[in-house]
């Protein structure tokens, strides 16, 4: 299959011969890309499947499609990675949600450390948390992937332990380690918990308190990077010593 000659769409709306596209994605179908009856499109049921199929109609707010072929998503990495990022200021946590993906995480988890400085209130946070899913669908759909990564609710540092599991790899990287990743994790097990810092990083209590958990504190390299570099180059790094890239 050629998946990338084709616009992509997600679904859950798939028989064994057709499948059925409603929602904001009709309007791109109808109304951005002008798909016609006969065009092609690829659609993935979200669990790592992508189905090549042709446009039948599109009416009454629905796009039918008939299914010409399936085959397993590629694009999806042999590791399950969860990203617990550090509420940064601003809107800068949409391009990390936007980015995480493109780089194969699975899911985002945003976390209040001491030194965060955005600290919206409950209905801020389901509205960002709500906007940040479009984010992530959206990227999903342009890079490819087989799954639709979860933008968790924004959770306090401590509330992460009845999160995280001693059977994860737990990576911290912290900006006063000093310890590269190939040299802090030998075996990678199938589930990654990474944490990155806001702006103003992490506590020392902070770090010791992840270490104690089990989590390995790893450096990024010498150079200080801002905190929407910082999870780019850590799941980029970390796909690429796990054959993910």
């Amino acid at each position: 299959m050629e998946r990338w000659r084709y616009p992509r769409f997600f679904t859950e709306n798939i028989t064994e011969n057709s499948a059925f596209v409603t929602g904001e994605d009709v309007k791109h179908i109808t109304q951005v890309l002008r798909m016609k009856a006969g065009d092609a499109a690829v659609l993935c049921d979200g669990a790592g499947t992508d189905f090549l199929a042709e446009l039948c109609s599109a009416q009454g707010g629905e796009c039918e499609f008939k299914i010409l072929e399936r085959s397993k998503n590629p694009a999806e990495p042999n590791i399950y990675v969860r990203l617990f990022q550090a509420l940064p200021k601003g809107d800068k946590m949409d391009f990390i949600v936007q980015k995480a993906v493109e780089c194969g995480a699975g899911e985002i988890i945003p976390i209040i450390t001491k030194r965060c400085v955005s600290r919206p209130d409950k209905n801020a946070l389901m509205k960002k948390r709500s906007r940040l899913q479009k984010i992530a669908y959206e990227a999903a759909k342009q890079c490819g992937r087989g799954v639709i990564p979860t933008v968790g609710e924004t959770v306090e540092f401590s509330a992460m332990k009845t999160l995280i599991s001693p059977e994860n790899t737990g990576i911290m990287f912290y900006e006063c380690a000093d310890t590269p990743l190939k040299n802090a994790v030998g075996e990678f097990k199938r589930n990654v918990d990474i944490v990155i810092g806001s702006e103003g990083g992490f506590e020392p209590a902070e770090a010791e308190q992840l270490s104690a958990w089990g989590f390995h504190l790893v450096s990024l390299g010498k150079r200080i990077l801002r905190c929407e570099t910082a999870p780019i180059a850590a799941l980029s790094i970390l796909m690429n010593v796990t054959g993910n890239m």
